[in-house]
């Protein structure tokens, strides 16, 4: 279990170091010119030379990249073009608000998904099944921003239920709207919005994973010992089907931080999706490459909690790793004793 924690840890680590290599090369190579627009547009004169300090873009490709890396790690990011501020802080103010719709997302999502893949899963072919494939079907086909503005339109504008923008911090305020209450009320359109299509796949996976693993010999069996299908799906095949939906929300959770622009432009969310489209407008360098590094380490975060997650679920795993070092301990002992064989003989 520790070499299997040891090796993911070093694979995250060095998949970490590839990806700022990556982000610095884009930095380096096209940079310059990109930070002279930046500055000129900007109005200051001094703003590129200035940047390409805080970010460490200097002297040969190595000595820049170590200084550069140092920085990414001590969380300093350089200074933004416009804002006139520290990258790392600017984003840490967008930071929570992402956070709050990404995860109230997935848990929106995974909340509408098992009730379908189960359901679909018992009863496939059924009308209920078909309804649940529907929904799945323009679950999918749908894009973000048109989900968006339909449920606006439908939930914020036509029935009022919901704000159409705003956002409310999760803590109470003096100045602004806060608390739990209100922060769930604000983000209630934005995470249904992000859920729907989310949800649409896991229902999708849920279903073929759960009618798959009801398939299995070790299901049948425990049907035959009299367990209902409740009991059988809840004891037995549940588990196991959780397999590629833990799989795939750590991969999803960390794209969603990307993908979280669509559902913050929508409802005028001050999050990263935002901060990165009103970046890219403004060819704001240094907040772009921040954003990269900080959606590329959510993902590698999530991914390695994934593979975490997969030594305490399925037992196989840690069984695997036992294996492998009886295995190794085997030919280990056998490969000594060939060794000291021709000692022993010729004596």
């Amino acid at each position: 279990m520790l070499t299997f924690i040891f090796r993911r840890l070093v694979w995250a680590v060095a998949l970490f170091l590839i990806v700022t290599l990556y982000t610095f090369v884009l930095f380096f190579m096209v940079g310059q010119s990109t930070i002279t627009l930046g500055a000129r547009s900007s109005g200051s004169d001094d703003a590129a030379s200035s940047v390409a300090d805080s970010v460490g873009v200097h002297g040969s490709f190595f000595v820049a990249y170590g200084t550069f890396l140092s920085k990414v790690v001590r969380g300093d990011l350089g200074q933004s073009f416009y804002a006139r501020g520290e990258v790392t802080e600017i984003i840490g103010r967008a930071l929570p608000v992402t956070a709050s719709l990404v995860f109230g997302a997935a848990l929106m999502w995974l909340l509408i998904a098992f009730p379908i893949g189960i359901l679909s899963a018992l009863w496939p072919r059924s009308p209920l099944d078909r309804a649940g494939m529907i929904f799945v079907l323009i679950g999918i086909s749908a894009h973000p921003l048109w989900i968006g503005y339909m449920t606006a339109w439908l939930f914020g504008y036509t029935l009022r239920w919901f704000p159409l923008n705003g956002y409310c911090d999760v803590f109470y305020t003096v100045t602004a709207c806060g608390g739990p209450v209100q922060w769930a009320y604000h983000l209630a359109l934005p995470w249904l919005t992000f859920a729907l299509g989310f949800a649409a796949l896991y229902a999708r996976m849920i279903r073929a994973s759960l009618i798959e693993t009801i398939n299995e010999d070790y299901v049948r069996t425990a049907r035959a010992k009299g367990l209902g299908n409740w009991a059988v799906i809840r004891g037995h095949a549940l588990r196991n089907a959780l397999m590629p939906v833990v799989t795939m929300l750590g991969m999803d959770v960390g794209l969603a931080f990307a993908g979280a622009v669509f559902v913050e432009r929508v409802f005028a969310l001050p999050g990263v999706g935002n901060l990165l489209y009103s970046a890219l407008g403004r060819r704001d360098m240094p907040i772009i490459m921040g954003i990269v590094i900080l959606v590329t380490t959510a993902i590698l975060v999530f991914n390695l909690v994934v593979d975490l997650l997969y030594a305490v679920l399925d037992p196989r795993v840690r069984v695997t790793e036992r294996h492998t070092r009886r295995a190794r301990a085997t030919d280990a002992v056998q490969t000594g004793g060939a060794r000291a064989e021709p000692a022993t003989s010729s004596s």
